[in-house]
């Protein structure tokens, strides 16, 4: 056999490979200017707080937010996710989030409810692997406080529609926090001008940063309901023994991970060179590809509700007959240069829904802005010698 790279199809856990000008961006800052943001008056930390500045602007435009003080730079999703979580709710309120949601919001949720702090209800998705407004809607009580929903499903991509349950939740008057895990930088967004109130973001994913960035997003006002989870020093005020009100520093306590920052502002200004728009139009084109692909294969069987590959990001979850799902990737790794994911994906009620919860859950595959219909061909034809 003649040896082949190796084929990345995992870009729903990270991305990978990250632009160029990301790794430049990092090794800049590391080797060059590596201040802290906003610690001190000196010319590297006042160019380090430039840096920091640029990059939220450049992201700001990138995700259509018309004031980029409205992003606070967190850790990952999953510490966006919590600030809302934790820093919203109240004792005695009631949460609606559906069963296609993470881990990162449903352990929250699960722990809060383990101390008789709130209760929650989850949806399920219909047929078409959609969570309606309607079904919210079925699901909302008089004590309901905010509604959760992830923009796409990490196990079958599908995208939701947001906006309408977003204008249904203006309409009750109950918070609307999205998970945009697997949405950002895969389709495009004008989050100002969105019916959300809080938006959790990675750096990591889409939008091509490293590690360790995440963002949220909130809309005008929301501060004053929202209370730090995580609380510390900012460089500002450091008289005052409560938290800044301000934007975006009230979320921001702590050392920003400034290479890491860096490194993301650098891959929006790449997205913006090359278009969402684009990003989205590719990874649609891919998902018809491999939905016909893998269709001609008898003894695959794609789990995911793939009624449109427009309404999809680009993850095809997938069990192949006489194959555990973990053999199946290690057989995929080992003996074909190939990486996908296997297991639950850390969205066992998804699982549940899709009756995989008890098989091992699914194979993942996904795909990113340098995954290629040949690529597609070669997970398939490797598929095909497996299951032979």
């Amino acid at each position: 056999m003649t040896e082949q790279t190796d084929l990345y199809l995992d870009h729903a856990a990270t991305s990978w490979p990250k632009p160029e000008n990301v790794h430049r961006a990092v090794e800049t800052y590391s080797r060059q200017i590596g201040a802290a943001y906003g610690r001190g008056g000196y010319r590297r930390a006042e160019e380090t707080s430039r840096l920091v500045d640029q990059a939220r602007h450049s992201l700001a435009r990138l995700l259509g937010v018309s004031q980029p003080k409205r992003l606070a730079f967190t850790y990952s999703c999953t510490d966006s996710l919590n600030f809302v979580i934790h820093g919203l709710l109240r004792a005695g309120d009631h949460i609606v989030a559906t069963t296609l949601e993470h881990n990162s919001v449903l352990r929250p949720l699960a722990q809060l409810h383990d101390l008789n702090a709130l209760t929650y209800t989850l949806v399920e998705p219909n047929e078409e692997g959609q969570i309606t407004a309607a079904a919210i809607e079925a699901a909302i009580t008089d004590r309901t406080r905010l509604v959760c929903v992830t923009h796409a499903s990490n196990v079958t991509g599908t995208l939701q529609d947001v906006s309408s349950i977003g204008t249904l939740c203006q309409q009750q008057d109950i918070f609307f926090l999205v998970d945009a895990a697997q949405s950002a930088g895969h389709v495009p967004m004008a989050l100002s001008s969105m019916p959300v109130d809080f938006v959790a973001i990675p750096g990591h994913k889409g939008l091509l940063g490293p590690l360790g960035t995440g963002l949220l997003y909130l809309r005008e006002g929301m501060e004053q309901h929202l209370l730090p989870y995580r609380l510390g020093g900012t460089g500002t005020q450091s008289e005052d023994l409560l938290p800044p009100n301000e934007m975006p520093a009230r979320y921001e306590a702590g050392n920003l991970n400034v290479p890491g920052i860096v490194g993301l502002g650098a891959a929006a200004e790449h997205l913006l060179s090359v278009g969402v728009e684009n990003v989205e139009k590719h990874l649609i084109e891919l998902t018809q590809v491999a939905i016909q692909k893998l269709s001609e294969i008898p003894e695959v069987t794609i789990v995911s509700p793939l009624v449109s590959s427009a309404k999809n990001v680009g993850v095809i979850s997938l069990v192949a007959d006489g194959f555990e799902p973990d053999i199946l990737s290690s057989i995929l790794d080992e003996s074909f240069g190939i990486q996908t994911r296997s297991g639950l994906h850390c969205a066992p009620k998804a699982h549940e829904s899709l009756g995989t919860l008890t098989k091992g859950g699914t194979l993942r595959i996904s795909f990113g802005e340098s995954t290629t219909v040949s690529d597609i061909d070669r997970l398939c034809s490797s598929l095909k010698a497996i299951c032979n």
